[in-house]
């Protein structure tokens, strides 16, 4: 059997084969060239000893205790060529710790070193001289089939590294595998496996999930396999949490249909997460409506939100994508009040998400629509909301934008620097808002030395209420909704 080789990688195992040893092209790297996919980086297997690999290159380095070398290729322009990781064949002993191996024996023996591995369809080798594949666990026959299997004992590779617990549904959502019965069955009865497991490599496979094609898919399973409570345990309350009549589905799936809606659409990892969780807190914030005779979900963004920094915080996801994420939940009902949005209330909008993820709140919108199971967005809606933030976003939208600054107001007011200077910009900023066309320099001036003359707390409160303290404002909300449900 044939493939396109790079020549960064053939000429690793053609200097190791010209030194007396075996090398193997291996793992994952063999399984995409199977189903005629780019491999995003590449492993050799030998049974060379690290400080023989180290001698053959010219530049190299080995900073682990498992015996894998990086050769390195500083002439490529390819980033899954410049590091070719060659490893010893390697016999492993036990897994105390459920994720590394206590000791590593290097072996003479490819056997030993395909044995070890975690699926059949990682377990092949390939020699690029004698164009030959080694599939000892017919791993080529499961990728035909689109079968994931384990390599020998289910419960055993598991219990080895718990990761490939997760690492199971990962290739299952990107490939659009099915995972065998007995493989499954391990997974379910051993899942607690992935409470032994950093939280940063749980969110590394969480997050390769989300952002494959088939991510919906990839949350049932983990969800059927028993896994939510030791990934995102608040996802479990969404599931049956029936909702009103606008909605086709409950809770749970139509938050796994507004994700697929984002996957479908190719949107970047944090417009995927907050399509995820946007009504993550409708479970807790919902109620019977006699006025409405359905259920009502009054102020779900805002618990939504804190429910969602807790979860992504708890995943040990940076701290950008946090308070991206978290902000866009906070705000996604905004495009949902068709009938009461202005375009000042567009400005204040832009003002909570921020002009650069404004349009990124309309997309969430989108994606929430696709998942109530209703027909897409009507296009002339569509192009109002457009229309909108485009106009907005050419009226000032800060403090910044203002006709105005500190400097200037203390020269046409005549007082000195101090908290009195911020109270009247925030206080012309909110006049602004309202009205665009207030932004000049003669109107802001003149303003200014009327607001000057104003009582400090009188002041002080027109400042506060153009900051719209979202933080106040939301404790407030959060009041109210605990009362509601005589909670605290």
């Amino acid at each position: 059997m044939t493939f396109s080789i790079p020549t960064e990688v053939s000429y690793v195992t053609e200097q190791l084969e010209k030194d007396g040893f075996e090398a193997f092209v291996v793992g994952g790297c063999v399984r995409d060239l199977l189903l005629n996919k780019t491999p995003k980086d590449w492993d050799i297997t030998t049974n060379a000893k690290p400080d023989e690999i180290i001698a053959l290159f010219p530049k190299t380095f080995y900073e682990n205790t498992f015996g894998t070398v990086g050769v390195v290729n500083e002439e490529t322009t390819d980033p899954t060529l410049t590091v070719i990781e060659v490893t010893p064949y390697r016999i492993e002993g036990e897994y105390s710790d459920n994720r590394h191996p206590d000791t590593v024996i290097f072996s003479q023996k490819i056997e030993d070193d395909l044995k070890r591995r975690d699926f059949t369809m990682n377990s092949l080798a390939y020699s690029t001289s004698k164009k030959e594949i080694i599939d000892l666990f017919g791993g080529q026959n499961d990728i035909e089939n689109k079968i994931i299997r384990t390599v020998g004992d289910s419960v055993s590779r598991f219990k080895e590294d718990g990761l490939r617990i997760l690492r199971a549904v990962r290739f299952s959502a990107e490939l659009g595998f099915e995972i065998e019965a007995n493989t499954e069955k391990a997974i379910f009865e051993n899942a607690e496996l992935l409470k032994n497991i950093s939280m940063e490599r749980v969110r590394d496979e969480f997050t390769k999930i989300i952002m494959s094609d088939r991510p919906m898919d990839g949350l049932l399973a983990i969800k059927k396999l028993g896994l939510l409570p030791y990934i995102v345990p608040e996802l479990e309350k969404t599931v049956g949490v029936e909702q009103n009549r606008a909605h086709s589905y409950h809770v749970w799936e139509h938050l796994l249909r507004s994700l697929q809606g984002a996957a479908d659409k190719k949107y970047p990892l944090d417009l995927r997460l907050a399509a995820l969780f946007h009504d993550i807190s409708k479970p807790e914030s919902r109620r019977w409506g006699k006025e409405q005779d359905t259920w009502t979900f009054y102020g779900h963004e805002v618990l939504g939100a804190r429910t969602t920094k807790k979860i992504l915080t708890n995943l040990k996801y940076p701290t950008k994508i946090i308070e991206k994420v978290t902000n866009m939940v906070r705000w996604h009902m905004f495009f949902s009040d068709t009938e009461q949005i202005t375009l000042s209330a567009v400005r204040r909008m832009i003002v909570n998400v921020g002009r650069e993820n404004i349009w990124d709140l309309m997309n969430l919108r989108i994606c929430d629509r696709i998942g109530t199971g209703r027909p897409k967005e009507d296009p002339y809606r569509l192009r109002k909301y457009h229309a909108m933030i485009e106009e907005a976003l050419r009226d000032p939208i800060s403090v910044g934008m203002l006709k105005i600054d500190g400097k200037k107001i203390m020269e046409v007011t005549e007082i000195t620097p101090g908290p009195k200077i911020g109270y009247i910009l925030h206080a012309l900023l909110e006049e602004v808002l309202e009205d665009p066309k207030k932004n000049t320099a003669e109107y802001l001036e003149n303003k200014a030395k009327i607001l000057v003359n104003l009582p400090i707390k009188e002041l002080e409160a027109l400042g506060e209420k153009g900051k719209m303290s979202k933080e106040e404002a939301d404790e407030e909300e959060i009041k109210k909704i605990r009362s509601s449900h005589h909670v605290k």
